[in-house]
């Protein structure tokens, strides 16, 4: 009886092992295979790392943007163009699901504020952003940031002013230059929008 009893323990023992094997390799098949997958959704603009504004968490583009279309624009929020805020966030209720809006705050042209706190209080309780805003960095000439250095030269123009933006197709391949007096809300903007999604 004893020998019997033990002679269970054994197999359980064992088929527990190998169930537990069994698990990891799905679990690690299945991590492998999803991170492939977005690595493989990624295009080249989606290469870029940056902290979230008022944050320490890293944003990673390709992680988080992976396969969608992106709006990247300069904010200010002591700018007359300071109200686009809620044309952008109307855009990102609207189309999230395939467009991520990003927004780097930029002092390049003298209007925004020094602390991350101040910028983020215009942002999140003025005009109630939820799309994802980074921490302030430059976005015009030699010191700007890598992301802004290379949709300037895609689309042949830098920042003119605050609010400029540039609608990028979720293959990375068009990038679209769009002034500050273009409005997110705007009938040419919205037309191009809609066609860059489909694509």
């Amino acid at each position: 009886m004893t020998h019997h009893s033990s002679s269970r323990r054994q197999l359980g023992h064992v088929l527990a092992a190998l169930l537990s094997t069994a698990f990891l390799s799905i679990v690690l098949f299945s991590t492998l295979f999803f991170s492939t997958t977005a690595q493989a959704a990624c295009n080249e603009l989606q290469d870029f790392s940056a902290t979230k504004l008022r944050s320490s968490k890293t944003v990673n583009f390709c992680e988080q943007f992976g396969g969608k279309a992106m709006l990247v624009v300069n904010t200010a929020s002591q700018c007359g163009y300071t109200p686009q805020f809620k044309g952008l966030e109307a855009l990102h209720k609207r189309y999230g699901d395939k467009l991520a809006i990003v927004g780097f705050p930029s002092d390049d042209f003298n209007q925004e504020h020094a602390e991350s706190e101040k910028i983020a209080d215009v942002c999140y309780l003025n005009y109630g952003v939820t799309f994802t805003m980074l921490e302030p960095s430059k976005v015009t000439g030699d010191d700007a940031n890598p992301l802004f250095k290379q949709l300037a030269q895609r689309s042949g123009q830098q920042p003119g002013w605050n609010f400029t933006k540039y609608l990028v197709s979720a293959d990375g391949t068009q990038v679209t230059h769009f002034p500050s007096k273009v409005t997110p809300e705007s009938d040419d903007f919205i037309a191009a929008l809609e066609a860059s999604l489909k694509e």
